[in-house]
Formats: C-alpha cells, sequence, structure tokens
C-alpha cells in the first residue's frame, strides 16, 4: 500500500521555501526555531532590549537566516562529526603515550612548549566564552547554534592542551599551573591576555563574532599550531604535532563557516560591508599587534615576517567575502 504524506516538511519551513516539499534536516533544525513576538516581559539585565533581539548589534539584516552554515551543522550532525574527530584524538594520544614520543623532544623545546603552548588554554577559554556569548545575544538560529558548536569546540581544545600538560608533568598537573603563571605574569604572554580580556567585554555580538573567528581564531592557530610547530619538528616535536591535529583540522571547517557568515552578512548592504571591514581590521591588528611578543620568543628573528605573512593571508580571504582590511 502506498501511504502519500500528508505534508513533506514543517508549516514555518514550507513558507519559507515557498511550497511543501522536502526539506533538509538542516532547515527543519534551524529555520525560524527562535522565537520573535509575545515574550512574556522583558529581561531584568539589559530592560531596553528584549530577550531576542536585533538591535543588539549595529549590523542590519533583512532576513537574519542568511547567515547560512555551510556545513549544514545542527546537533545530530555536529555530534557525528565531532566524534569521529574526537576518535582520532584518543588514537592519537594512545599512540604518542605507547611510544613516549614526547620524551624525544629537546629539553630546552620542551620548556619552550610549555611557555608558548600549554598557555593557549586560556585563550580557548576565552574563546569559549565569546562563542557562548554570541550565542546569548546573536540573532536567529542559524547563528546561535553553529555558535554555540563552536564554543563546545574551544573548550575541548583546552581540554587537548591540558592533556598535553599532564602528559609533560606525568600528570602532577604542575605544568597546568605553571602555564597559568605565565599567563598571568609573563610580559609576553600580556598583551594577548589583554586582548582576550578586552573581547569579553564587547556587546556588539557581530563584533565580537569578527573579533574572535577571523582575528583571534585566524591569527593565533596559524601562529601557533603551524609556525611554532614547523620549528618544533626540528627539534623532535612530532608526537606534539599529532596530539594538536585536531586543531588542524577543526580550522579548516571553521573558516568556511566564519567565512560564509562573513560574506552574508556584508552582501546585505555597503553600509554592513564597511562595518564589518572596520572591525576586522582593528581586531586583526590588536591580536597581531598582541601575539608580536610571544613569537618573538619562540620563532626570533622569523616573527616580524611570520606575522606580516599571516596577516596577508587573512587579508586575502577578507577581499574574497566583501570585506577591506
Amino acid at each position: 500500500m502506498n501511504v502519500e504524506p500528508r505534508r513533506h516538511t514543517f508549516g514555518h519551513v514550507a513558507r519559507r521555501l515557498g511550497a511543501d516539499k522536502p526539506a533538509s534536516r538542516y532547515d527543519e533544525a534551524t529555520l525560524d526555531l527562535q522565537p520573535t513576538d509575545n515574550f512574556h516581559y522583558k529581561p531584568l539585565w539589559e530592560p531596553e532590549y528584549w530577550t531576542y533581539d536585533p538591535r543588539k548589534t549595529a549590523l542590519k539584516m533583512e532576513d537574519w537566516y542568511k547567515l547560512r552554515d555551510p556545513r549544514q551543522y545542527y546537533y545530530a550532525t555536529y555530534n557525528i562529526a565531532r566524534a569521529n574527530m574526537h576518535q582520532s584524538v584518543e588514537r592519537n594520544f594512545a599512540f604518542v603515550d605507547k611510544r613516549d614520543m614526547l620524551d624525544q623532544m629537546d629539553a630546552d623545546w620542551r620548556a619552550t612548549v610549555a611557555d608558548y603552548l600549554l598557555p593557549m588554554r586560556h585563550v580557548a577559554w576565552g574563546a569559549n566564552m565569546n562563542m557562548t556569548s554570541i550565542c546569548d545575544r546573536g540573532y536567529g538560529t542559524a547563528i546561535t547554534a553553529p555558535s554555540i558548536f563552536a564554543a563546545g569546540d574551544h573548550l575541548g581544545m583546552a581540554q587537548i592542551l591540558s592533556r598535553i600538560g599532564l602528559m609533560l608533568d606525568n600528570s602532577t598537573g604542575d605544568s597546568l599551573e605553571a602555564a597559568k603563571a605565565t599567563w598571568m605574569d609573563s610580559a609576553h604572554w600580556q598583551g594577548l591576555r589583554k586582548a582576550v580580556e578586552d573581547s569579553l567585554v564587547v556587546t556588539d555580538w557581530m563584533e565580537l563574532f569578527t573579533a574572535q573567528t577571523l582575528a583571534f581564531d585566524g591569527i593565533l592557530h596559524r601562529l601557533v599550531f603551524d609556525r611554532f610547530d614547523a620549528v618544533g619538528q626540528k627539534h623532535g616535536a612530532a608526537g606534539l604535532s599529532m596530539l594538536t591535529e585536531f586543531m588542524i583540522e577543526w580550522r579548516a571547517e571553521h573558516e568556511k563557516w566564519t567565512d560564509a557568515v562573513l560574506k552574508a552578512a556584508a552582501a546585505e548592504s555597503p553600509e554592513n560591508a564597511l562595518m564589518l571591514s572596520g572591525w576586522a581590521k582593528a581586531w586583526i591588528d590588536t591580536v597581531a599587534e598582541a601575539a608580536r611578543p610571544l613569537a618573538a620568543r619562540v620563532l626570533g628573528e622569523a616573527a616580524d615576517a611570520s606575522i606580516t605573512e599571516i596577516k596577508a593571508d587573512i587579508a586575502a580571504r577578507c577581499a574574497k567575502i566583501g570585506l577591506a582590511v
């Protein structure tokens, strides 16, 4: 017996698609899920805004659901993708631990790793807070859902870095305590610490999105997990590269989402493009300058050239998505 379905998707999705036709799981888990009307009362915090309010950013969009995720992540697809990546992480940790690969690092480089890599836990914590804030203040499930997924990603990366520290100190936790002291007190980290702390109080969520995904993630991940790691290969740090492979894979897909969101927002109007360009330039310059002392400590004379090249790479990305930096 052939049973014809009475409808192919939810009514609100059909209205968006223009007809009652089969929709993707991503569309059904994303489109128009956020409430827009008939709120009970305004919150006590920031009572000038409704709980969901497009005025929490200076950016203007006719339809906030244009900020789609090209990965089409919703709860199920996101968790399936990350579960697969996590299996690779676990295999790499087991491989490195079984073969004592971290013991093959030069003693001097081991100290350098403790100085530049482990304090990145605190950068990842700041990123987690920022992406959570974007989820809280953002408008439309198309942007808020992948933002909280990204927050979870940064928390996971902080945990990976913590595990590396525990492998380095035989699970005493001493390396993590030392990394916190380095983050709080070492001169070469203070510029980045200030930049992270300044970002925590940015209230315009679209500016914060630009700062976190384009500047912090774009610059620091290239610097730490590409440039610093490449130097480590000369000091027996192949095992460390395996332990941080998650960050390399994550950045590739994270940037697809970042670029898609910023491109759609910039294409909405010249005013949006100008505003996003200003935010991007300001934060790229801020993070690049803040990272320069750390780069100098690890790369020496090659630091300035590395920072310049990374900024040029990001500027090229910006040009492709309609931003001028």
